[in-house]
């Protein structure tokens, strides 16, 4: 569903940006990467293991913390294609979105309650804002196929991801300045405060994410069109959508034979992102185990964020120029330098050096992937295939902390592990050079004009 509006201008269009929808698609990107960053990266983590699980010992908090993360992957995983399936069938996709999203809003202001010892709740709500910013991500990504042009959808993902980049980046630099600095934003500083003094920072942080998140994902709700219902040969407007929901997704683990390409993408992305999700989430733990501190771990993040930004949109504009896969190719690629050089990393400027690669192929890898999916997949039923793409997602990132832990048993530490991810990347890539991606999109324009009689 594109526009036959003219480019606002050239270098917008270079961009993915040139139409108000897809300018307003890519903003939940903005809105919804400050729970990335401050809920699930940055602040949070670290405020439910010394205030909500204070009174635990560190490994306990840890174990709480771990099965909080596990929970709401594994609700996620559970529910995505099924819900997918109802949205496809009921065009309720933007209903969906918006129902996740006012479940993680909710949840995430919740957090400002949060005091010590409050663990269960703490885990409660990390499990809501989780599931609610997932599961919104699943419809938000069913409708990039309708809301851009197959020669678009490059551009556009990536510009999302850049985005994304920009606004997770600012919160979390407005949080991480007045919780380190209160004074100079009025808040409570100085000795002799209360707990909830104390807390009041981080707790305001957790406050803001839910604004940011709600206010930022207007644009998407109010200019993005919910895709035209298109039914089934076999299907009636009237039929009961729970019952569609399960045939629907018995028919697609048939079919998925005749979107093989699409199948054999998602497997390739799940093995690689498995790698680097776990550079993502065992970095801070390696930088400290080899004397980093938290200053630089923090900055570090920021990095990314911000370094992020403009090589998300450079992904975008390479695409276009020699294909979203061979694009992909190339960040795996420098993912296996990263792993080498954080093999001899010794130093914080090394680490920050570490974090300029990350930033630089971070966004741009994981935006082509997506996009280079959404044209592999029949349209009608897009949202369907992007709950599978999010349970696979989610299955990437199991196996790598596994294997990393398993590695750090056998050496004695991180730092003979961080190879052991080169392995993700290295099968991976095999797998994506396995993919005919011409022929992947046939098969789903095919599919597409069949059902519609074309």
């Amino acid at each position: 569903m594109t526009s036959s509006r003219p480019a606002s201008s050239g270098f917008l269009n270079a961009l993915g940006l040139h139409r108000r929808e897809l300018r307003a698609w890519a903003m939940y990107d903005w809105a919804i990467s400050a729970v990335q960053t401050t809920i699930m990266t940055a602040v949070f983590p670290i405020y439910f293991v010394k205030v909500a699980a204070g009174h635990l010992s560190p490994p306990q908090a840890s174990q709480w913390w771990s099965n909080a993360n596990t929970v709401g992957a594994i609700l996620i995983a559970i529910l995505a294609p099924f819900l997918g399936a109802i949205a496809d069938y009921r065009a309720a996709k933007k209903k969906f979105l918006v129902a996740f999203m006012l479940i993680g809003v909710a949840a995430t202001a919740a957090m400002f309650f949060i005091s010590r010892g409050q663990v269960v709740f703490a885990s409660i709500v990390f499990v809501l804002s989780l599931g609610g910013a997932t599961g919104s991500m699943t419809f938000y990504e069913s409708l990039l196929p309708h809301v851009a042009s197959d020669a678009e959808m490059d551009r556009v993902s990536t510009a999302g991801y850049a985005l994304g980049y920009i606004g997770g980046g600012l919160l979390l630099a407005l949080n991480l300045a007045w919780i380190s600095n209160p004074g100079a934003f009025g808040l409570p500083h100085g000795d002799g405060l209360t707990a909830a003094q104390t807390t009041l920072p981080a707790r305001l942080a957790f406050v803001s994410v839910a604004i940011w998140w709600l206010v930022f994902s207007i644009p998407v709700l109010r200019t993005v069109p919910e895709p035209a219902r298109t039914l089934e040969t076999d299907e009636t407007s009237t039929e009961n959508a729970f019952k569609v929901a399960f045939t629907r997704l018995g028919e697609t683990l048939r079919e998925l034979r005749g979107y093989k390409q699409a199948a054999l993408t998602m497997l390739a992305f799940t093995i690689y992102n498995d790698g680097i999700q776990t550079i993502i989430k065992m970095a801070s733990v390696f930088g400290t185990e080899i004397g980093i501190g938290q200053s630089d771990l923090i900055t570090a993040i920021l990095l990314v964020q911000f370094i992020g930004i403009p090589f998300a949109f450079a992904f975008g504009m390479l695409a276009g120029k020699i294909g979203a896969r061979l694009s992909i190719f190339l960040g795996l690629s420098v993912y296996t330098g990263i792993c080498i050089f954080a093999y001899q990393m010794t130093s914080a400027r090394e680490f920050y050096i570490l974090a300029i690669l990350v930033g630089l192929v971070q966004g741009g890898t994981q935006a082509l992937s997506r996009s280079l999916f959404a044209n592999m997949i029949p349209k009608h039923k897009s949202g369907e295939f992007f709950g599978f793409y999010s349970v696979f997602e989610k299955f990437g990132g199991i196996l790598g902390p596994l294997v990393f832990s398993i590695a750090i048993g056998r050496t004695g530490s991180s730092r003979g592990a961080i190879l052991s991810v080169i392995a993700f990347f290295v099968v991976g890539g095999a797998l994506l050079a396995m993919v005919n991606v011409k022929e992947g999109e046939r098969a789903a324009r095919a599919a597409d004009a069949r059902l519609l009689g074309r």
